[in-house]
């Protein structure tokens, strides 16, 4: 595997040569990447493998399995491993910088135009007839996510506790780690005892802490109050883009309750048809919090964790991937976010879908998707197109 030290024996002009070459093509990635994660990483597979040949593809598939064993958005740390192997800790910050830029600030001219004319009913028509969509492309993405999740009692059992938890109240994160453990313990150790004994305590224990968590938040949020929550979330938040729905509803709808459902489902709907990570939504929510401060401070504290854990992690993937104990407690976190996502899905469903249009929009997508493979960026357009003919025709 290349490394760092491979960067720093070339001289200086073949240095800055990479750095231009990285920039240029994670900035173009960043705006014009549509599609989701699955989409960048096809679009990075092509570019930096077949046309530029900056490594091999048994190495970029190592990289995308390295995504996976941490924390924060899959595509946008795949570019960050990538500029790191290709630049040094250099190409690490352009590469992650280049590619999260532009859809920030995509992301932020449709929050600036959202808070000035969502009033307007094209506007307002628009959002109505994509937020059904949005809840078809989650659901979809949770039965696709099912799938390859659930294998086995573990997982299920996991997945509907954490499920029934997270309605009663339970903190995400405290979730996430006790599903980890659980699934950990479980599977290297074979001692459906221990696993059964520890999900007993389940409950006890994540209340207990519950209320402290409640306790110890503040009322109202300042800047740096929106980074930390941030940067809390992309310290622990596993797996799609998609799951990102459960720790903001927590977070800023229930915890610091600065903004409503509808404006998340907003959020979230900007995110999936601009293009680069979804998780510039966190740009979007930072700016109706505070503005562009509060955007800036977003944006920094969901991203940031991905550039350190990179940086600091890189060397030691190989030996994380073939851990048997690091890969149980995937499975748990992974079954735990799954639960989660479901638990935000139908919360969200039930505020947005309550016409018939509405329904019929969700139920639509969720066929074209689910049966006919139709893309997504089609489905949210076609989405926003009806709802701007219903509302032109009923104003």
């Amino acid at each position: 595997m290349l490394t760092e030290h491979a960067y720093t024996v070339l001289n200086d002009e073949e240095k800055r040569r990479r750095l231009k070459e990285i920039a240029a093509v994670f900035l173009r990635l960043g705006a014009l990447a549509f599609g989701g994660p699955a989409a960048h990483i096809a679009m990075m597979d092509e570019e930096v493998v077949q046309k530029k040949k900056w490594l091999g593809r048994e190495h970029f598939i190592d990289l995308i399995g390295a995504t996976n064993l941490i924390p924060g958005p899959n595509s946008t740390e795949l570019a960050i491993h990538i500029g790191f192997i290709r630049g040094g800790t250099a190409g690490l910050f352009i590469a992650g910088a280049a590619f999260i830029i532009p859809a920030m600030l995509i992301v932020l001219t449709f929050a600036v135009l959202y808070t000035r004319f969502d009033g307007i009913p094209e506007v307002s028509g628009v959002l109505y007839g994509i937020k059904p969509v949005i809840i078809a492309i989650v659901l979809h993405a949770i039965y696709r996510l099912a799938k390859a999740i659930i294998r086995g009692w573990l997982p299920a059992t996991l997945t509907v506790s954490v499920i029934a938890l997270a309605f009663l109240g339970a903190e995400n994160i405290l979730l996430l780690a006790v599903a980890g453990l659980v699934s950990m313990v479980a599977k290297n150790y074979g001692k459906t005892k221990n696993a059964l004994f520890a999900a007993a305590a389940l409950p006890i224990a994540l209340g207990e802490a519950d209320e402290l968590a409640n306790a110890a938040k503040p009322a109202g949020i300042a800047l740096h109050s929106v980074f930390l929550a941030f940067m809390k979330i992309g310290s622990v938040l596993y797996g799609s883009g998609y799951f990102l729905l459960a720790f903001l509803e927590t977070e800023f709808v229930k915890g610091f309750a600065v903004i409503s459902n509808q404006q998340l489902l907003d959020a979230v709907a900007i995110g999936q048809f601009t293009p680069g990570p979804v998780f510039t939504t966190a740009t979007f929510i930072g700016y109706l919090i505070s503005g562009f401060p509060g955007a800036l401070a977003a944006t920094a504290g969901i991203f940031l964790p991905s550039f350190l854990l990179v940086l600091l992690l890189n060397p030691l993937i190989p030996k994380l991937r073939k851990s048997t104990w690091v890969a149980g407690a995937l499975d748990g976190i992974n079954a735990a976010s799954l639960g989660l996502m479901s638990v935000v899905t139908v919360k969200l469903g039930i505020d947005s879908l309550r016409d018939p249009l509405a329904a019929g929009l969700f139920t639509v997508a969720f066929v074209l998707m689910s049966k006919f493979k139709f893309n997504s960026a089609w489905a949210i357009l076609a989405g926003g197109v009806v709802g701007f003919v219903y509302h032109y025709v009923m104003m």
